[in-house]
């Protein structure tokens, strides 16, 4: 039996990690704090029947990526992309890198940035990114495929100067 002490251990611990899954996810630092909200809410919720505080990280996993690909769906949500990405002053650092992938990323359909943020910012396996996305092994490489695709497709020859930013290369 689990208690309220380790669901609040928990949260301490693991809140910061799921936020910054749930930015990867959607792109945006207030909807990232609403969807982890709402995973810890549904975990809470289902904290008394929980018998194995082990599992508890993968039902908030789960739980925030259907959270995200629920609220995806809605219209008034979708991003609007715009024809040309804004100027970039300077040297290119780490930082401007990390927004144009970020900024990439957000152009990719949800399912598959789903997936391209649980296996490559998560370092989750095939298998459980299947798990959490209640989903084949070959849905999550075929989507994961396709993210990439689409990655390379959007940045073009900014593709091998990002490779270091989370495996976009082959």
């Amino acid at each position: 039996m689990v208690t309220d002490a380790d669901f609040a251990a928990l949260f301490v611990g693991r809140a910061a990690a799921l936020r910054r899954t749930a930015y990867l996810l959607c792109g945006d630092w207030h909807r990232a704090e609403d969807l982890t909200q709402t995973a810890f809410a549904k975990l809470f919720a289902a904290w008394p029947r929980l018998r194995d505080p082990g599992a508890a990280e993968s039902y908030l996993r789960r739980t925030l990526t259907h959270a995200y690909l629920d609220d995806s769906k809605r219209l008034w949500r979708r991003e609007q992309a715009t024809a040309t990405m804004p100027e970039v002053a300077g040297q290119p650092s780490s930082t401007d890198d990390r927004i144009v992938l970020l900024a990439a990323l957000a152009q990719v359909p949800p399912r598959q940035r789903a997936c391209l943020v649980l296996r490559f910012f998560d370092d989750l396996s095939v298998e459980a990114t299947a798990e959490v996305l209640s989903c084949s092994a070959g849905t999550v490489k075929s989507n994961t495929a396709r993210g990439l695709e689409a990655l390379r497709r959007i940045l073009g020859d900014s593709v091998s100067e990002l490779a270091s930013l989370g495996g976009v290369t082959r």
